[in-house]
């Protein structure tokens, strides 16, 4: 039987928790008042919703 996607999210979660890793959905950082990408460090304005150096979105919880 086949796990709908948001039910194996919480498995990888789970998983991942149980060995110590952080699974948390990562937000954005802030540096200079502009948003800053944790994955690439792009800086963006306030109101940015998607990393225009590397494509980064946040994930909705």
């Amino acid at each position: 039987m086949a796990t709908a996607p948001n039910d194996a999210d919480a498995d990888v979660d789970e998983f991942l928790a149980q060995r110590g890793h952080e699974t948390g959905s990562p937000g954005w950082g802030e540096s200079y008042n502009k948003k800053q990408c944790p994955d690439c460090g792009g800086l963006h304005e306030a109101d940015a919703t998607t990393c225009t150096v590397c494509g980064w979105t946040p994930r909705s919880a």
